[in-house]
C-alpha cells in the first residue's frame, strides 16, 4: 500500500478514473472512436462536393436535352459536332489539334 501512497489524490479519486476510462474508450477503443468521426466527416465533405458537382452536371444536361428535343437547328449542330454528320452535298475536313506543348 506505500505504492498507493505516492500517487496524488486526484489521481486515485474513483470520479477521475472512471472519467479517464470513459475518454479513453471514446477517443481509441469504441467502434465509433474520435479519429472514425473526423474520417467520416472529411469522407462527407467530400461527398457532398461531388453531390454537388454531379447535380450541376445533370442540371446542365437536362437544360442541353430540352434544347435538343425543341431546337432543330441545336439538334443539327449536336449530331455534326459529335457524331460528324454531314448533309448530303458537302464534305467533311477533319483538322487534327495540335498538341498543347507548352508544358516544356
Amino acid at each position: 500500500m506505500k505504492l498507493l501512497t505516492h500517487i496524488p489524490a486526484w489521481l486515485r479519486n474513483k470520479y477521475f478514473i472512471a472519467f479517464a476510462s470513459f475518454c479513453v474508450v471514446v477517443l481509441f477503443l469504441d467502434k465509433n472512436d474520435f479519429f472514425t468521426q473526423l474520417d467520416r466527416r472529411r469522407e462527407l465533405r467530400e461527398l457532398e462536393k461531388s453531390k454537388q458537382y454531379y447535380s450541376t452536371q445533370i442540371a446542365a444536361e437536362r437544360k442541353e436535352l430540352e434544347a435538343l428535343k425543341n431546337n432543330p437547328a441545336t439538334l443539327e449542330r449536336y449530331a455534326r459536332e459529335k457524331y460528324l454528320m454531314k448533309r448530303e452535298n458537302e464534305e467533311l475536313f477533319l483538322v487534327p489539334e495540335k498538341p498543347d506543348n507548352s508544358k516544356n
